[in-house]
């Protein structure tokens, strides 16, 4: 088990330091494209489509590294005031409950759509746009099954947390 947790969280650092490089190289497009687009009157749909591929991307590739670092969003307010056991258990039951079965169905609806955009070999509608339009959707499923390792690592830290307490009584 600790193998396991140990092994996702590492590949969950490696993706999302390779996700804060994406972030730095989409400053540098879009300050370009800002600097196009003012001095010389020039649009561009690739650097446009770039801009929003590069930060789906950071976006998604970030996801399992923001809940190992235990940065996403939550209700501060109540669990502040919970026990350890008590933040370790609101920790399972939301696990379990909410980001498990999110990541499954992402997973399930996200594959077949990256599937049906390579066999297809979707592009981008604009001219001059991107193509390959199944990259940025893999990018879902990549995402998601990242966030989905992440998430079961962080339920066996949980559950070994809390079995390790009762243990202890």
């Amino acid at each position: 088990m600790q193998t396991y947790i140990r092994l996702v969280s590492r590949l969950n650092e490696v993706v999302g330091k390779f996700a804060a490089l994406l972030n730095l190289l989409m400053i540098a497009l879009v300050c370009f494209d800002v600097v196009v687009r003012y001095a010389l009157k020039k649009t561009s749909a690739f650097f446009y489509e770039m801009e929003w591929h590069l930060f789906s991307m950071v976006f998604l590739l970030a996801a399992g590294w923001t809940l190992l670092h235990d940065r996403h969003v939550r209700v501060d307010i109540l669990y502040v005031r919970f026990s350890k056991r008590g933040r370790a258990l609101a920790d399972v039951i939301g696990t379990v409950v909410f980001l498990l079965p999110f990541c499954i169905v992402i997973l399930a609806t996200a594959i077949p759509y990256t599937l049906n955009a390579f066999v297809s070999g979707e592009g981008s509608p604009d001219a001059g746009g991107l193509p390959y339009r199944w990259v940025i959707k893999s990018m879902i499923v990549i995402g998601a099954g990242l966030l989905l390792l992440q998430g079961i690592a962080l339920l066996i830290e949980k559950l070994m947390l809390l079995a390790k307490k009762e243990h202890e009584k």
